[in-house]
């Protein structure tokens, strides 16, 4: 197991990692938790993508299933409660 640096997933593990910080300041800035949720999601999409780079994709699959569907679930929760809040 070693580095595998594939560009594409490099490429997405950075945008993780930005859309992470402009969560967290996001939701500093407003206050509101949307954003920071939305940031905790990619900031898990970007562990994935992570151990795909470090080589451990195949031995932790069955956990980088759960943590990409937690992710999914967690935009999923954030969209729900800004599409539906009361006005």
């Amino acid at each position: 197991m070693g580095i595998v640096w594939d560009p594409v997933t490099t490429v997405n593990l950075v945008l993780c990692i930005i859309i992470l910080v402009f969560g967290i300041v996001g939701y500093r800035r407003s206050g509101e938790a949307f954003p920071l949720y939305i940031g905790i999601a990619f900031g898990l999409f970007g562990l994935s993508h992570l151990a795909t780079l470090l080589g451990w994709k195949d031995s932790m699959a069955g956990l980088l299933i759960v943590v990409r569907t937690l992710a999914y679930l967690l935009v999923a929760f954030a969209l729900y409660r800004v599409a539906f809040r009361p006005k």
